[in-house]
């Protein structure tokens, strides 16, 4: 590989390399994005049941 342009060619296979690993990328930056917003909801849905309950005494 002497030339960048020849790295990101990759012999021709460039576009299904790069293809690829760009969805790749994607869909762990939508898992990621999902994830956070799960954990949101459900510390939110945690706080609204506490709030509610009755105190213990």
């Amino acid at each position: 590989m002497s030339s960048l342009g020849e790295f990101v060619a990759m012999g021709g296979y460039g576009l299904y390399v790069w293809g690829s690993l760009g969805m790749c990328a994607a869909v762990v930056v939508a898992e990621l994005s999902v994830i956070r917003l799960r954990r949101r909801l459900l510390a939110q849905e945690v706080g609204d049941e506490r709030a509610t309950e009755e105190p213990i005494a």
